[in-house]
């Protein structure tokens, strides 16, 4: 079992690219309306949506509503370091640089996406 997350968001080809330009993903659909994100295996990373899609059983993001409240998703990668990186070279807001966390095991660190969605970037052991 696992799970595909899906968020609707303003510019679905504006946030695929920087999501790909970001994390080293691809896209695997494209388009305005919807758009598949992959790793470089092809597995299913992340859904992208234009914000006022209707298909999901009704507007899933109301006009004003804030985006991602109470998420924080997890994107495990190679080199932490280099992510948080390239983060800073696009200007990306990040919630300070990678630190360990003992508990979880791992090295993180958090961006906001271009529609304000929270990430954790992580990477497996003190580095």
């Amino acid at each position: 079992m696992a799970f595909d997350p899906m968020l609707f968001v303003d510019d679905v080809e504006a946030t695929s690219r920087w999501y790909q330009n970001l994390c080293g993903l691809r896209g695997a659909h494209g388009g305005k309306e919807y758009e598949m994100i992959v790793d470089a295996d092809g597995k299913l990373v992340l859904q992208l949506h234009h914000a006022d899609a209707d298909e999901h059983g009704g507007a899933r993001l109301p006009a004003g509503a804030p985006r991602g409240a109470g998420v924080l998703l997890y994107l495990s990668v190679a080199d932490v370091r280099a992510v948080y990186a390239k983060a800073q070279e696009m200007g990306a807001v990040t919630e300070g640089p990678p630190n360990f966390i003992r508990a979880a095991g791992h090295t993180e660190f958090v961006v906001r996406d271009p529609d304000g969605y929270a990430l954790a970037i992580t990477q497996r052991g003190d580095v």
